[in-house]
């Protein structure tokens, strides 16, 4: 029997399945973030899960400034299970995988911190144990310098 949070010979296993995916992800579960990438103004990304089924779902994203104002019109694509879980498959040598509680304005959250070191970057995600899907918290950095964060401000799950 294979390892299903293992997608390919090599990789790391992932903090979740499709399937641990899919069952945390169900209509009306929005995820707000806060981005901020170096050298950039950062904004607020809205994503919202608007209709799933057994192989996939169809999301809504938006960005907004930190004030809440819009800076863009909502868009929506489809996304397999396989494929938000492609999202954390990493080459087992670059990765490591370490428990680490943090707290985030979404909440504290038991983690599985992923640590994933590649040439001169070093990307960290961490998954909370209990919200299958997307990090709530993601840092890169590049020749020791930090290029990207991003926060989750709030989860929650309601009506589509």
């Amino acid at each position: 029997m294979t390892d299903p949070h293992v997608m390919q010979s090599g990789h790391a296993p992932t903090p979740f399945t499709a399937d641990e995916i899919r069952d945390g992800c169900p209509p009306g579960r929005t995820i707000r973030l806060l981005v901020e990438p170096a050298g950039a103004m950062p904004f607020m990304r809205v994503t919202r899960f608007v209709s799933g089924d057994a192989e996939g779902a169809v999301q809504e994203a938006q960005r907004f400034s930190v004030d809440g104002e819009p800076l863009d019109e909502p868009s929506q694509g489809r996304t397999t299970w396989a494929g938000f879980q492609s999202h954390a498959s990493f080459p087992a040598e670059a990765t490591t995988i370490d428990r680490e509680t943090i707290t985030v304005p979404a909440g504290t959250f038991e983690c599985l911190r992923y640590t994933v070191r590649t040439d001169n970057a070093i990307d960290t995600f961490w998954f909370a144990t209990t919200l299958p899907g997307m990090p709530v918290k993601m840092l890169s950095e590049q020749d020791g310098e930090i290029t990207f964060t991003m926060t989750m401000l709030e989860n929650t799950v309601g009506s589509a």
